[in-house]
């Protein structure tokens, strides 16, 4: 079960969150995203020197497409998480799974095909409602701006993963899908720290001196969203489009965790029971998948690459 990558993708997407939750508090919105792509530029190139790999590709426009949408998705969500609750930033972003659902069924229907897996649409919705009973969102009049921002968020980011499928299907190993997205983010960041304001609005100077504490939490924002960026991208490229979206959901349980742990957040009745719901929901859309690809040729045959690590 290919798809299973995304549970590596989404506990390493935790990780990288609690660190940058802790790094907020000594650096902006820019310099993160730019470290964490030059972290990850660095990272990535060194892996696929070590592979005898190479960055030379021909899908020059896919990878671009791939990365402003994903760059522009993560800036708008992290807008987003500036000017509504954290809780309801969060269920607008993780609406991707479900523009997932409504593009791939709109592309079925033009294309004529009878059967959709529904299925797997109602445990993608199943999850969506253990999400919202999890964080419990909440938006007031004067915080349109905001879920506009995430809604957009949400949406792009699942353009991001299906082009992220469609690379894969076109014989794009993860480190170099990677690597372009990390280099992109660098960039953005980079512009950001030059032309914008910083954490307490003044400007960015990119000489500043930094803590042992904050050099190790920028490393580790870097390694480990490149780790996790590889095994999301490994989870679309091979498994099952809808169950990895699904799988997508359990990032919220691994922050949800790490939030008890580290935060003492205290998780009450309803709390519990979407995690339950999106647990349940992920085990029961694996399942489905598993009997129902005993029926279909898998992609592995046709995947140039399916037998790499």
């Amino acid at each position: 079960m290919q798809s299973l990558w995304m549970l590596v993708a989404t506990l390493m997407f935790s990780i990288m969150g609690v660190c940058v939750k802790l790094a907020s508090e000594t650096y902006s919105v820019a310099e993160i995203i730019m470290y964490r792509g030059f972290i990850g530029v660095i990272f990535i190139y060194i892996l696929i020197l070590q592979q005898g790999g190479s960055l030379r590709t021909h899908l020059i426009w896919q990878h671009l497409w791939r990365c402003v949408v994903g760059v522009t998705a993560l800036w708008l969500w992290f807008c987003a998480i500036g000017l509504l609750p954290l809780a309801t930033a969060m269920t607008l972003n993780y609406m991707a799974p479900i523009w997932i659902s409504g593009i791939l069924f709109v592309v079925a229907w033009r294309a004529g095909k009878r059967r959709f897996e529904w299925g797997l649409v109602l445990a993608i919705t199943a999850s969506f409602i253990g999400v919202t009973l999890l964080l419990r969102p909440s938006i007031h009049a004067d915080q349109w701006l905001g879920g506009f921002l995430g809604l957009c968020s949400g949406a792009l980011s699942a353009l991001a993963y299906l082009q992220v499928r469609h690379l894969g299907q076109l014989g794009e190993p993860e480190s170099r899908v990677v690597f372009y997205f990390s280099l992109t983010g660098f960039i953005a960041g980079l512009g950001g720290c030059l032309f914008g304001p910083g954490l307490n609005g003044e400007s960015i100077s990119l000489l500043r001196s930094h803590s042992t504490y904050g050099m190790c939490l920028l490393l580790s924002i870097g390694v480990f969203a490149a780790i996790a960026q590889m095994a999301m991208t490994r989870a679309y490229r091979l498994g099952n489009t809808l169950v990895t979206a699904n799988l997508q959901y359990t990032g919220i349980v691994f922050s949800s965790i790490w939030g008890v742990l580290i935060w003492s957040d205290i998780l009450g009745f309803f709390s519990w029971l979407g995690i339950a719901i999106i647990l349940v929901s992920g085990i029961v859309a694996t399942f489905y998948n598993i009997r129902n690809s005993a029926t279909v040729k898998t992609v592995t045959a046709a995947d140039p690459i399916s037998t790499e690590l």
